[in-house]
């Protein structure tokens, strides 16, 4: 084994034998342990390391080796132990740390999937990154990552009009246009995170429709905003947007620290609709305006409300035993935006990371309302009002604490630096 220093680059490569306790440094940079178990902890640097951002990587060579990303974490500071699981299937595999303050070559790939299958007992869950939907194994529509692994979508950082015209069919006097420019790309889930997803990270599945053949791939429901990312018993203080933090018990809290990437989080609301309509202006993404404020043809393909299904002909709310022809329907069944991304109108509503507030003038990268009384959800449900409730622009208001709505879940997102 033996250490290396490149200009602007920090690597430390060794082999899997190393055990707890040797310490390798290249440019401060230091391995403080490494076991078979799979864990690694590295120390950052005294310099600069607010501004890094650091990835672990293994090859099964040392010769023309191919590295796969296997870890990656940002935003520590100077000193901080960082520990981060590593996959150790082999003896011959061969490991390093890569310290870059190049945010644009850090993040490898388009697509990035999180593989949650080993449940809450689970000490991390490796994080896969690929170059394209082409690339992602099986496809990315394939089951696994409705059920045993998250996959998501890079969003690039832009400009765009966020709100909806004045003439638009169904529109609240709350969405103003305005422009909205993101300067930061980030990841947002294709599918809306799924009860079988939930309950690997959180080992329980609060939801109402539990029919034992199609639940898994069903989105969660009955989930508050506080079990999402803050305490399940109330808010952790300071919360978004004085802080980012989330607690260690919620679903944010666990799939951070057992991936090692601390900006998962709720897109907010800005990046949300963003997301959604994908550089489409129209009322929804497919290219459409409604025509219609209750039924509408066009959101027979853009995803399940209360005409489609949702309720049983149109009228009555189904029993928690139904099967997806009725209430939610699986994950992925509606056509996808032109991101690839299903699912932002109907099935359920999303919350977001924002307080409910006024819409701000022009602006960069916003956080919503400084306090509140409520939190913002978007897109439509499978049992809510008509097709103007599924717009891009739509916006809703709940407690954070409110956890029994049928018609409620979320979708990831993690914010690149």
């Amino acid at each position: 084994m033996k250490s290396l220093f490149w200009p602007g680059l920090f690597i430390l490569i060794f082999g899997f034998a190393l055990l707890p306790g040797i310490r390798l440094i290249a440019a401060e940079l230091k391995v403080t342990s490494f076991s078979k178990e799979g864990k690694l902890v590295f120390t950052t640097p005294t310099a600069g390391s607010a501004d890094h951002h650091y990835r672990v990587e293994c090859a099964t060579s040392l010769v023309s080796a191919a590295w796969t990303t296997r870890r990656s974490v940002s935003g520590v500071g100077a000193l901080a132990s960082v520990t981060n699981g590593v996959e150790s299937a082999t003896h011959s595999m061969f490991y390093r740390v890569v310290s870059s303050s190049n945010s644009a070559g850090f993040v490898d790939g388009e697509y990035m999937v999180i593989d949650l299958s080993g449940g809450t007992g689970a000490v991390t869950y490796v994080v896969d990154y690929y170059s394209g939907a082409s690339a992602v194994p099986g496809g990315v529509t394939n089951d696994t990552y409705k059920t045993g692994k998250l996959v998501m979508r890079k969003i690039p950082k832009g400009t765009f009009t966020m709100g909806s015209p004045s003439g638009e069919l169904g529109r609240d006097s709350d969405e103003m246009q305005h422009q909205v420019t993101l300067t930061k790309d980030f990841y947002i889930g294709v599918f809306e995170v799924t009860q079988r997803q939930w309950e690997l990270v959180m080992g329980n599945n609060p939801s109402y429709f539990t029919n034992a053949t199609y639940y898994a791939m069903r989105p969660a429901e009955k989930v508050s905003y506080y079990d999402i990312r803050e305490d399940s018993a109330g808010a952790i203080s300071p919360n978004w947007p004085a802080s980012s933090q989330t607690h260690a018990s919620s679903f944010m809290g666990k799939l951070r620290a057992k991936t090692g990437l601390f900006s998962f989080d709720l897109p907010t609301e800005s990046q949300w609709e963003y997301a959604c309509r994908a550089g489409t202006a129209t009322t929804l993404n497919t290219g459409y305006n409604l025509t219609n404020i209750s039924t509408d043809a066009h959101m027979n393909v853009a995803g399940r409300y209360p005409y489609n299904g949702g309720y049983i002909n149109g009228k009555t709310q189904p029993a928690s035993s139904c099967t997806t022809a009725n209430g939610t329907a699986t994950a992925g069944y509606y056509l996808p935006n032109a991101w690839g991304l299903y699912d932002m109108h109907g099935n359920l509503h999303e919350w977001c990371l924002d307080w409910y507030g006024t819409y701000p003038d022009a602006v960069s990268d916003p956080a919503g309302a400084a306090s509140g009384a409520y939190r913002v959800i978007r897109g439509g449900s499978w049992g809510q009002g008509g097709a103007f409730t599924c717009r891009s622009a739509i916006r809703g208001i709940v407690y954070p604490y409110y956890r029994n709505s049928i018609g409620i879940g979320f979708r990831a997102a993690m914010t690149l630096p």
